[in-house]
C-alpha cells in the first residue's frame, strides 16, 4: 500500500466515526481515524489524498466544542464534513449553525438539486440517516446547495473551488442506503485513490512489518483461544516461524472443552506448538468475593499479564508480547481517537503495567473483526473457527454476574454448551454474530417433579451486528428458545428459570459486564 493512498478521519466524538473508516476500506481504500486535535505536522507526514471531519454530539458553537487546532482547508486535499463535520465547515467558513432550527431524527428521504461526483449513481429519494439537533441556516460564501430533506433545506453543500463536501446526514450507518456508495464516490472519484487496500495486501505488509519489527528477538503469543488471538498466532508464525512461543491460560473461565479444542486446532492444522498453563486456581482466588464488573476485568487482565511476565522469563530472547487487540477494543476502553466516551475496560488494552518487561506487538489494532476473518480465511485458519462468536478476553467472568465460584462456572458451561449446540442444529449459528448464557445472581422460585425449588436465573444473548460497534437483538424463534430452556432447565442442575434478551446495542452493550 502506498503510504499516501489513504483517507484521515478526525473524530468528533460520533458513535458513528468506526463506521466510516469501516465503509471507507470495503471500497478497498485504507482509512484511519485520529483525534480531531491532532497536530498538522502529522498529517503532513501521513499524506492523506482526502480528509473527513466525523459528526459529534456538540455544538459547534458552544464553549469547549471540538475544533481543530489548524486550518484543515489549507491542506490542499478534499474534504468531506459529516453532520457536526458539515455544521464546523459552516461555523469556520462564515455561514451560520442555528440550534433551533429544523431537527430532525431518523430516516428521511434525499432530494438532490444538484447531481455531482459525491452523488453519482445515487438515485433520487435515497433514504438516509438522520442525527442532529442544529442545522445549518445560511451556507458560507462560494459554496451551494446540492441536496436537501423535508426537515433541512440544506442537507448538502459543496465547494469545488475550496475542494469541501458536506452532508447534514450519516452515510456510515447501515439505515443510509446508498451511504457506502457516497463514501465509495468522495474516496474514489472525489480524492482519487486507488484500491489497494484489502485482506491479501495487509496480510503481506503485516507480515514485513512484524519481521521488521521483531528482529532477532522473540514474540510470546498471547493465546486467549477465540478468532482474534487464533488468527493472530497464525500471522505471527508465518512471519517469524519458531521464534514465535504460543502460551495458552486456561483461565477456568473458559467454555466447556475450550483449551482442549484449541490445543487440537493448532496441532492439526498448524503445526504450531504451544504452552498451556493451568492458572485456574491463581484466577479464581483472585477474584473471590469480586462483584463489580470493572474491578473482575482489571483482576483478569492483571493476573494474565502476571503469569506472561513469569512464562517469559523461560525465554530469554523474548522482548515482545503478542495480543489480538482489535480497534472496536481500542474505542471503547479509552478515548485514544477522540472525545469518545469510555464504556468499559478491555483486558487487551487497560492494566498493563509501565514495567512490564515485554514490549507490545498488536497487527490488528486498526482492524474490525469482519476483517480479522478475513485475515484468517487468507492465512487458511478452517471456516469452522473462523465463524466463532465474538468471546471476551475475560471469558464467563463477565458473563457471571456478580460473584464467581467454581460452581457457577460449571453451571454456565453446561447451559451456553447446550445454547451454541442447538443454535447449530437449527442451523443458525452462522446468521448470528453473537449468542451466550449469562448466570445472573437472580434466583427465583420453581417446581420440578412436585417439588419446590430456589435456583438461579439465566439470560440467552443473541446479537446480529457487523463489527460490534453497534447490534440488534436476534429474533430467535419461539420454538428454539422454548428446545434450549426446556433442555437448560432439566440439564443443568442450579438453574431453573430461563429468560431472553431483547435489548439492542446501544442503548445496551453486548455483553452483560
Amino acid at each position: 500500500m502506498q503510504a499516501n493512498e489513504k483517507i484521515v478521519i478526525l473524530d468528533f466524538g460520533s458513535q458513528y466515526t468506526q463506521l466510516i473508516a469501516r465503509k471507507i476500506r470495503e471500497s478497498g481504500v485504507f482509512a484511519e481515524i485520529y483525534p480531531y486535535n491532532i497536530e498538522k505536522s502529522k498529517i503532513d507526514v501521513i499524506r492523506p489524498k482526502g480528509l473527513i471531519l466525523s459528526g459529534g454530539p456538540s455544538s459547534v458553537y458552544a464553549e469547549g466544542a471540538p475544533h481543530p487546532v489548524f486550518n484543515v482547508f489549507e491542506l490542499g486535499i478534499p474534504v468531506l464534513g459529516i453532520c457536526y463535520g458539515l455544521q464546523y465547515i459552516a461555523h469556520k467558513l462564515g455561514g451560520e449553525v442555528d440550534k433551533a432550527a429544523h431537527r430532525e431524527f431518523g430516516r428521511a428521504e434525499l432530494i438532490i438539486d444538484k447531481h455531482n461526483l459525491l452523488f453519482k449513481d445515487i438515485p433520487d429519494n435515497s433514504i438516509v440517516w438522520m442525527s442532529h439537533g442544529d442545522s445549518l441556516t445560511k451556507i458560507p460564501d462560494g459554496f451551494e446547495i446540492t441536496a436537501h430533506t423535508k426537515n433541512a433545506p440544506i442537507c448538502a453543500i459543496r465547494s469545488l473551488e475550496k475542494k469541501i463536501w458536506g452532508v447534514q446526514f450519516h452515510p456510515e450507518v447501515h439505515h443510509s442506503e446508498d451511504g457506502t456508495q457516497i463514501l465509495k464516490n468522495f474516496v474514489r472519484e472525489i480524492c482519487g485513490c486507488k484500491e489497494n487496500w484489502d485482506t491479501h495486501s495487509f496480510v503481506e505488509n503485516a507480515i514485513e512489518e512484524i519481521k521488521e519489527k521483531v528482529g532477532d528477538k522473540e514474540v510470546i503469543c498471547a493465546l486467549s483461544g477465540g478468532v482474534d488471538s487464533t488468527v493472530l498466532a497464525v500471522l505471527l508464525h508465518k512471519a517469524i516461524g519458531d521464534k514465535l512461543h504460543c502460551i495458552h491460560i486456561d483461565t477456568g473461565l473458559m467454555r466447556l472443552n475450550e483449551s482442549e479444542e484449541l490445543i487440537r486446532l493448532f496441532k492439526e492444522s498448524f503445526n504450531i506448538s504451544i504452552e498451556l498453563i493451568d492458572g485456574s486456581e491463581y484466577f479464581l482466588n483472585g477474584l473471590k468475593n469480586v462483584t463489580d464488573p470493572e474491578q473482575k476485568r482489571k483482576i483478569i487482565g492483571k493476573s494474565f499479564i502476571h503469569l506472561f511476565e513469569i512464562a517469559a522469563k523461560r525465554f530469554n530472547n523474548a522482548e515482545w508480547l503478542a495480543q489480538g487487540t482489535l480497534y472496536p477494543d481500542v474505542i471503547e476502553s479509552v478515548s485514544v481517537k477522540g472525545p469518545s466516551v469510555v464504556i468499559k475496560t478491555h483486558h487487551n488494552v487497560g492494566g498493563l503495567p509501565e514495567k512490564m518487561g515485554l514490549k507490545l506487538i498488536e497487527p490488528f489494532r486498526e482492524l474490525f473483526k469482519d476483517e480479522v476473518r478475513a485475515v484468517g480465511r487468507e492465512l487458511g485458519v478452517p471456516e469452522w473457527f473462523v465463524n466463532r462468536h465474538p468471546f471476551p478476553g475475560p471469558g464467563l467472568g463477565i458473563r457471571i454476574l456478580g460473584e464467581i465460584s467454581v460452581e457457577k462456572i460449571q453451571t454456565l458451561q453446561k447451559a451456553d454448551a447446550i445454547y451454541t449446540e442447538e443454535i447449530r442444529k437449527a442451523g443458525m449459528y452462522d446468521k448470528i454474530w453473537q449468542a451466550f448464557v449469562a448466570l445472573l445472581p437472580v434466583k427465583s422460585v420453581g417446581v420440578m417433579g412436585d417439588e419446590r425449588t430456589y435456583e438461579n436465573a439465566c439470560v440467552l444473548r443473541a446479537v446480529s451486528s457487523v463489527d460490534g460497534m453497534t447490534a440488534d437483538w436476534y429474533p430467535m424463534p419461539y420454538d428454539l428458545l422454548a428446545k434450549v430452556s426446556n433442555r437448560i432447565i432439566n440439564e443443568v442442575p442450579g438453574i431453573n428459570r430461563v429468560v431472553f434478551d431483547i435489548t439492542s446495542k446501544p442503548p445496551g452493550t453486548i455483553e452483560w459486564e
